[in-house]
């Protein structure tokens, strides 16, 4: 059974930092290239940052490029994004994703 589990949403300053994981199970996460999407109501579904199956390449959103960093530990199955510098249109609940399986998605609140 696919799981996708995040974790390390919160509450956070603007200007804060915030560090998401995303543990998997159920397919051998070695394989696959993963990445980080982002819902809000007022956006909609955006794609956030791509990582290809061996941590190679990353890519990256222009709205998070050069403040968001995203990593895997493949050792670990688990999915990071850190995300820095973060300010009120980064407020969303965070998803990570692979092909068609997504996480529950974790709540990052961005406000003083």
């Amino acid at each position: 059974q696919v799981q996708l589990v995040e974790s390390g949403g919160g509450l956070v300053r603007p200007g804060g930092s915030l560090t998401l994981s995303c543990a998997v199970s159920g397919f051998t996460f070695s394989d696959y290239s993963m990445i980080w999407v982002r819902q809000t109501p007022r956006t909609g579904l955006e794609w956030v940052s791509g990582i290809d199956s061996r941590g190679d390449n990353t890519f990256y959103a222009n709205s998070v490029k050069g403040r968001f960093i995203i990593s895997r530990d493949n050792a670990r199955d688990t999915l990071y994004l850190q995300m820095n510098s973060l300010n009120a249109d980064d407020t969303a609940l965070y998803y990570c994703v692979c092909g068609t399986y997504w996480g529950q998605g974790t709540r990052v609140t961005v406000s003083s």
